[in-house]
């Protein structure tokens, strides 16, 4: 076939000048295609949002990476992650869900209710996925939790009964509880619900309560003294991230002042913290992949079900008892999760 060609060609210089044009032509029209070929596969980008600082969220965060590992997803070869974090400060929440959507990133998780509704108020067409939220409905994120209805759904922490049981636990622990202070930040959302679940936890246990506001950790190290003087016998700590990014300070006040004190998360208790109950985060957030993994493969926000808690854990700190004099029960410890000493 080519000896022919050559033939051809040679015998037939006109011949020979509009068959190298043919095929000029066909690698112009076919060029194109080789183009389209050669191009590489979009990999999705999803951004993380953060309130607080990345040391405060660092076991979530490595769950949620845990998560799409175990779906297949290998950051920098078929997943790309921009991390954002808030610092505690409002206004960065704002830029940051502002420039995911300027980087048009296929998804954005968020760490709690301040970075979901910063990326609700930055955008209602790219998909967010809470990592956790204390009233996703109350809040007005979705419409409700089996039907989010918009560009949202995730994980929610509902849980009423964990209030009665860090209360109960803080009875169990301190047989003559009477009073203990609640340290709140009611303009956190999800607060006011947990307080009023705090109050019915604490009418059947008849203990009394001392409810102490904090709005800016300025106010932490007065508050402690507050409780001190009106003679709580206890803290509970309701969640916030004030208290998340200051726990350090928050445990410490804690064991000064020589008050058992309960918390809703293990970062607490890693911190120095007493005791903690509450929902896993790291269970959340390694949930939280999954909605992502669905979304991704063309799944709509609205139609996911919003899914409450469904690992809890109970953890205590052995060294902090021994601080401030306490010994846990023995019907107690058997119970934990996770002894610290």
């Amino acid at each position: 076939m080519i000896a022919r060609f050559l033939m051809l060609t040679s015998a037939n210089p006109h011949s020979a000048i509009r068959i190298s044009k043919f095929f000029l032509l066909c690698s112009l029209l076919l060029a194109p295609c080789y183009l389209v070929q050669a191009q590489p596969t979009k990999i999705p980008r999803i951004g993380f949002l953060g309130a607080t600082s990345p040391s405060d969220v660092s076991a979530r965060v490595e769950a949620l990476r845990q998560g799409l590992g175990e779906l297949g997803y290998v950051e920098g070869k078929n997943i790309l992650t921009e991390w954002r974090y808030g610092e505690g400060k409002r206004e960065r929440l704002t830029e940051f869900a502002a420039e995911f959507v300027r980087l048009r990133v296929d998804v954005i998780v968020t760490a709690g209710p301040g970075a979901t509704r910063a990326a609700k108020a930055a955008t209602s067409a790219i998909p967010i996925v809470m990592g956790f939220d204390f009233d996703p409905v109350g809040n007005g994120f979705v419409a409700s939790l089996a039907h989010p209805g918009g560009n949202i759904t995730g994980l929610s922490t509902l849980a009423p009964e964990i209030s009665g049981k860090q209360l109960e636990l803080l009875k169990e622990v301190v047989p003559k509880l009477s009073r203990v202070a609640v340290l709140r930040n009611p303009t956190t959302p999800g607060a006011v619900q947990t307080v009023k679940e705090i109050e019915g936890a604490a009418r059947a246990l008849k203990l009394q309560l001392q409810s102490l506001d904090v709005l800016d950790p300025k106010e932490i190290e007065n508050v402690f003294r507050e409780a001190r003087k009106a003679r709580a016998d206890a803290i509970l700590v309701v969640a916030s991230s004030i208290f998340e990014s200051h726990r350090t300070q928050v445990t410490d006040l804690a064991a000064k002042h020589r008050l058992p004190a309960v918390y809703h998360a293990a970062e607490f208790v890693e911190a120095g913290g007493l005791m903690t109950y509450g929902v896993s985060f790291a269970d959340l957030f390694r949930r939280a992949a999954t909605y992502v993994d669905k979304i991704l493969k063309g799944r709509a926000p609205a139609d996911l079900p919003v899914e409450q808690p469904k690992k809890f854990e109970f953890i205590v700190n052995l060294k902090a008892a021994k601080q401030i004099g306490l010994t846990f029960p023995p019907n107690v410890l058997v119970r934990a999760d996770r002894v610290m000493r």
